[in-house]
């Protein structure tokens, strides 16, 4: 499994958490499992190769690997083993790799796909949700700092209420794309998955207003299994993740504003049961074994 980046993810890092998951399922159903990630990596359940940048892929591939998967949304490499490419950003490309692999289904025919498989994580690995806890406050949750996840955009909804307070994890409220004098944002900055959990125990939702087609979303997922409903915009994959009885989408600051006073009427019961039982490892580890015997067994490619 090949990956440009350092594993594993103790804060950002949605595509890290996501390999290292799915490594882990593999393993447990008796499949082996290396990675080839940045220097610092280490995994206590699979082998680590440190990949050097100053040689070619092919080259630091182990002989007895049956399929390589890459992550990498720039992939444009021509190596022998048989592979699959999981994109998971928005490359500014018409033409995907070979055998690319998306993350929904909106995010695939963008692409002019119809290739996906839904990130899942190990629910079992999360610190385990308090859904009798009180809720005083609302969150966000990613990259604060990228525009298009748009945290401008959730300060105003929260700023529309008299009485409701955001939480800000993932940003400063120092940077051009976030800052604001409003004292109902608290800003946390990075933080670790423990940090995370307290957070999302006690907060009546996620705000979620992101301005870009949205490929994933883990922060939506996050939030859903801590009992957390959704508050977001329409863009990208979200109208598929986010039902009507686990969150309200619109693109109108006014109508998510007073969506946000309707919190409790969505149950912390449901949203929990939907992300663990739709979104986990091992259905995301069984989807990507079928595209690895897709191309295993030479049937047409997968993009």
């Amino acid at each position: 499994m090949f990956l440009k980046t350092r594993i594993p993810s103790l804060l950002y890092g949605g595509t890290e958490r996501v390999m290292w998951y799915l490594g882990n399922e593999l393993v447990k159903m008796g499949h082996s499992v290396t990675f080839l990630a940045n220097e610092g990596s280490s995994c206590d359940f699979a082998k680590v190769l440190i990949y050097d940048p100053g040689l070619a892929l092919e080259d630091q591939i182990p002989a007895d690997t049956d399929i390589v998967h890459v992550n990498d949304d720039y992939f444009t490499e021509d190596i022998s083993k048989p592979f699959i490419v999981t994109i998971h950003g928005n490359p500014e490309t018409e033409t995907p790799p070979k055998n690319a692999v998306f993350v929904s289904k909106n995010h695939a025919e963008r692409y002019a796909s119809d290739s996906y498989v839904y990130n899942g994580l190990d629910w079992n690995a999360y610190q385990k949700p308090n859904l009798e806890s009180q809720r005083s406050y609302f969150h966000f949750l990613g990259n604060a700092a990228w525009k298009v996840k748009n945290v401008k955009g959730a300060i105003s909804i929260i700023s529309k209420s008299k009485t409701e307070k955001l939480y800000v994890m993932g940003g400063t409220r120092w940077h051009p794309n976030t800052f604001t004098f409003s004292n109902k944002i608290s800003f946390l900055g990075m933080v670790d998955d423990v940090k995370k959990a307290q957070v999302m125990n006690h907060s009546k939702g996620l705000l979620f207003p992101v301005t870009w087609n949205e490929p994933f979303g883990l922060a939506i997922i996050e939030s859903l299994f801590y009992g957390c409903p959704v508050f977001g915009s329409t863009y990208g994959s979200l109208p598929e993740l986010v039902r009507e009885d686990v969150g309200l989408l619109s693109n109108s600051e006014e109508e998510l504003s007073r969506a946000i006073l309707n919190a409790d009427s969505f149950s912390k019961s449901r949203c929990n049961e939907y992300v663990v039982e739709a979104f986990n490892s091992r259905k995301m580890a069984l989807a990507y074994l079928e595209k690895y015997e897709a191309v295993l067994n030479r049937t047409q490619p997968v993009y």
